[in-house]
């Protein structure tokens, strides 16, 4: 009977402990997932701990509709904590934020346990990296030293976009199935 206690006691932590976990954010300080280029462009100016550069910093990414901010705080112009961050565009809006965190000033151990204390159990763990989830971010602690967060819709439409305009035959087998 003791282990069933046991079970029980510890199964009831992780539901209130649930229960108290925060909504996972949307991004990082006042940079947000969803943001068009030019917000993230003025977020980025006004923080200087991301060592944002101007537009010098922002690059097209092959395959149309993609746009990247490089920003490179291990400097001496940004924060201590933070090394390189990329931010991710697809048609005009934000929806991968990539932040490097400098190793010599922190730890995955520290980051996993305050990660855990403000949104629960990772719905994903393993030696590499773990992942919190919800319907609209997916934000993940990766090795050596990364944090990413990922706008679930913005990159599910990444993943069904096309570049390659759709041939006669398709046009036409398109047009017929509209008509239905």
């Amino acid at each position: 009977m003791y282990p069933l206690k046991k079970i029980i006691l510890i199964l009831s932590f992780f539901f209130l402990f649930s229960l108290f976990a925060e909504e996972l954010p949307q991004g990082y300080k006042d940079i947000l997932l969803g943001m068009n280029l030019e917000e993230t462009k003025d977020a980025l100016t006004k923080d200087p701990d991301f060592g944002y550069h101007g537009d010098r910093d922002v690059s097209l990414l092959p395959g149309g509709n993609r746009e990247l901010i490089e920003t490179d705080a291990s400097t001496g112009y940004g924060s201590a904590f933070l090394e390189h961050c990329y931010f991710q565009f697809f048609m005009d809006e934000l929806y991968i934020i990539t932040i490097n965190i400098n190793p010599q000033r922190m730890d995955y151990y520290s980051i996993f346990t305050k990660l855990s204390e403000k949104y629960g159990k990772p719905v994903s763990f393993d030696p590499n990296s773990a992942t919190w989830k919800n319907e609209n971010v997916t934000m993940s602690l990766e090795r050596p030293l990364t944090i990413k967060y990922i706008d679930n819709k913005i990159y599910k439409n990444t993943q069904n976009y096309t570049n390659v305009p759709l041939s006669p035959a398709e046009t036409t087998r398109e047009m017929f199935l509209d008509e239905l």
